[in-house]
């Protein structure tokens, strides 16, 4: 049997609150998922001077059951931030 999926994202080479690249600019990640695992999203640990603008992203796994294991998503990724392990 399996066990849980965990993903790893390595916010200081992806996320551009933590010193990481924009997620906006790259989101390759966002589109070679073909479940769909990922949303990008403000990050909630920065507040932003205007919260209905944000200027900083991350991305989270966050459906984990849907991950297939595929691995496109950390061989995809350039900054080599994404780490899943089954």
């Amino acid at each position: 049997m399996m066990g849980k999926t965990k993903i790893i994202i390595d916010y200081t080479k992806c996320g551009n609150a933590t010193g990481g690249i924009d997620p906006r600019t790259c989101g390759i990640c966002l589109k070679v998922c073909d479940p769909a695992v990922f949303l990008m999203h403000p990050p909630l640990n920065v507040k932003e001077e205007n919260p209905y603008d944000p200027q900083y992203w991350q991305i989270t796994a966050v459906w984990l059951s849907l991950c297939t294991h595929c691995m496109k998503c950390v061989k995809a990724c350039p900054q080599k931030a994404i780490k899943v392990i089954y």
